[in-house]
């Protein structure tokens, strides 16, 4: 039971304030209607941190917004491959939420990484629609068990920033289902999200705005999606086509302009007054879920500093390791490039968050390491320019040293919503400086910050590569307890990094013409089609080292309540409707501590039987 009378609110309203509650009052908030004393639900960006914005409004990042807490971003969390984690990142933010009176965090993103081109592939899980739905729905189910709302997005086939705003994604249904829908299903059926967002694009010439197939069809019908759509930021067409399809609330205000429409065709019968009253109430739903789980709450910022700091530490990759790591603490150290000091701890748009605080690898190593080390900047990111003298200081302590540690990446302006990148490379001023430094230093560590894959020309010369991704604002303290082997590198990449970028399914067909991008590749996209293919990979899907190992045995296929021991080898007849179950032992056979992510692929054998 609510805390308003939706039915009889929707009684007492006249046409012209019902049409008024289906856009926004403003930037964050919905409609008030004071003479029936409703109040607004405040909406807020999101996902990986909150930026809510007091005074100026923007969709883009580009206005201030309160200092609050920033951690990892999608592309990172997703390697930890782990429910758990993702659930208590989402119910801290869900505290925060209801500290700052919002009532509705944007976020999370799931689209799938189509191509590693996408500008905002930092924002989004994995290529894999199973993963990108099991974690979804634990970070949905995390901020939603402290009272606070989410918005699922982008909805649907939204895996590009190129003519974003009206774009066709050309794709069958087939690959729409398993792929690109897949995990918002998934999320739907398990979290039940507050509100689903839907994209500016179109799919298969229809705006996601006013696609009733998607909309009312399956999300509603097929999925029993219970809560309200929304609009992306100006990602509304045709307002009445809209509403009939099931698209209840237009963010954000449009300062009444549609709200006159909407009014005039309930008036002269084009717009069934019934659809006006069904997306009415679930905007009153969502203001009354608002008012019914408002607790009276507040956090500390210190304690999910180090949540950002656990999750960036379970979520780091181990790509290469040649033995140079873990760092013993006694070596001669250069600590080399200029994300040591400044580190790059998110991507640029409406998700940057206004962080209260950075804690970089040179403060780390300054406050917790009692390590030698000498630091030089190495590169500038404001232009990607070798300096002389950046570099050359950069060569007299690495050739003085034991060890060269060097922090390389993508700066912003590589990778940001509103744009795509073009290719896989670095600045090239920072694969030049790694080359000129293993021609004096041959023990060289590479520390990465980006938000999407890279090309490695130098991987060859490097004795460690750690994959930091995005990993918020206690990044540089997670990499130093991971060089150093305070703790154990565990997690595995939730995306191919191919050897090229004409390797990639989508080459050929990404970004599309002005009018239409053609999904040609069907369901193979990601590791699908590279194991199609029997492609190499720089490194594929589920990789990552460790400074321990594991023993698998003892495998164990349970079906219709039979065990079949020792597998591979003759497992239960299994039928449509069995479930399945799987174990395995994992023993850690190294001398440290860590931690061992179980990956099980499941192929459809149907027709092979008789090979």
């Amino acid at each position: 039971m609510g805390t308003l009378n939706i039915e009889e609110l929707l009684n007492q309203m006249t046409i012209e304030e019902k049409a008024s509650l289906c856009s926004g009052a403003d930037f964050w908030h919905t409609e008030v209607i004071e003479r029936l004393g409703l109040p607004a639900a405040m909406l807020s960006d999101g996902p990986h941190g909150l930026r809510k914005q007091d005074k100026t409004a923007d969709h883009l990042g580009t206005g201030e917004s309160i200092k609050a807490v920033c951690f990892p971003t999608a592309s990172a969390m997703a390697c930890s491959f782990d429910r758990e984690l993702i659930y208590n990142v989402g119910s801290a933010l869900g505290e925060e939420c209801q500290a700052e009176n919002v009532n509705v965090l944007l976020g999370p993103g799931i689209n799938m990484k189509r191509s590693p081109l996408c500008g905002r592939n930092f924002e989004y899980y994995s290529e894999d629609p199973c993963l990108a739905g099991e974690l979804g729905a634990a970070f949905v189910n995390g901020v939603q068990s402290q009272g606070a709302g989410t918005s699922l997005k982008h909805f649907a086939a939204n895996s590009q920033e190129w003519r974003r705003m009206s774009i066709s994604s050309e794709v069958d249904e087939r690959t729409l289902r398993e792929i690109y829908l897949a995990a918002f299903e998934k999320t739907v059926k398990k979290a039940q999200p507050w509100t689903i967002m839907c994209s500016y694009n179109k799919i298969n010439g229809t705006y996601s705005c006013e696609n009733d197939w998607l909309l009312n069809k399956v999300l509603r019908d097929e999925w029993g999606f219970e809560g309200l759509v929304m609009t992306d930021w100006g990602a509304m067409n045709n307002r009445i086509e809209a509403l009939k399809a099931g698209l209840d609330l237009e963010m954000p205000s449009s300062h009444g302009e549609t709200d006159k429409l909407i009014t005039a065709a309930v008036k002269d019968g084009s717009l069934p007054a019934e659809v006006l009253d069904k997306a009415v109430k679930r905007v009153l739903e969502l203001v009354d879920k608002s008012i019914t789980n408002k607790r009276h709450a507040s956090y500390n910022k210190e304690e999910h500093h180090s949540l950002v700091k656990k999750t960036a530490i379970n979520s780091a990759v181990l790509l290469k390791n040649n033995g140079v790591l873990p760092l013993s603490g006694n070596e001669n150290i250069a600590i080399i490039g200029q994300f040591a000091d400044i580190p790059r701890i998110q991507g640029g748009g409406s998700s940057h968050i206004n962080c209260f605080k950075t804690e970089s690898a040179l403060q780390a190593l300054d406050n917790a390491v009692n390590a030698k080390y000498t630091y030089s900047q190495g590169y500038a990111t404001d232009k990607d320019e070798t300096g002389t003298v950046l570099l050359e200081e950069a060569l007299q302590n690495a050739a003085a040293a034991d060890v060269a540690v060097i922090f390389a990446g993508l700066p912003e302006s590589f990778e940001s919503e509103g744009f795509d990148r073009t290719h896989l490379n670095m600045p090239e001023c920072q694969n030049h400086l790694i080359e000129e430094i293993y021609k004096v230093q041959k023990n060289i560590v590479i520390v990465l910050h980006n938000g999407s894959p890279v090309a490695m020309p130098w991987l060859d010369k490097a004795g460690a590569v750690l994959e930091m991704y995005l990993a918020g604002q206690a990044s540089g303290a997670a990499a130093v307890d991971l060089l150093f082997g305070r703790a154990n590198p565990s997690g595995k990449l939730a995306e191919t990094f191919p050897l090229r970028l004409e390797d990639n399914p989508s080459y050929l067909n990404f970004p599309g013409s002005r009018d239409k991008v053609r999904y040609s590749e069907g369901v193979f996209i990601g590791y699908r089609y590279y194991d199609k293919k029997h492609m190499d990979v720089l490194f594929p899907f589920g990789y990552g080292l460790s400074y321990t190992t594991f023993r698998y045995s003892n495998l164990r296929i349970e079906t219709g309540g039979v065990v079949a021991n020792n597998c591979p080898g003759t497992i239960p007849k299994i039928q449509d409707t069995d479930q399945v179950k799987v174990y395995v032992d994992i023993t850690n056979t190294g001398n440290m501590a860590g931690a061992e992510i179980v990956q099980l692929y499941v192929k459809n054998f149907i027709g092979l039987e008789n090979r």
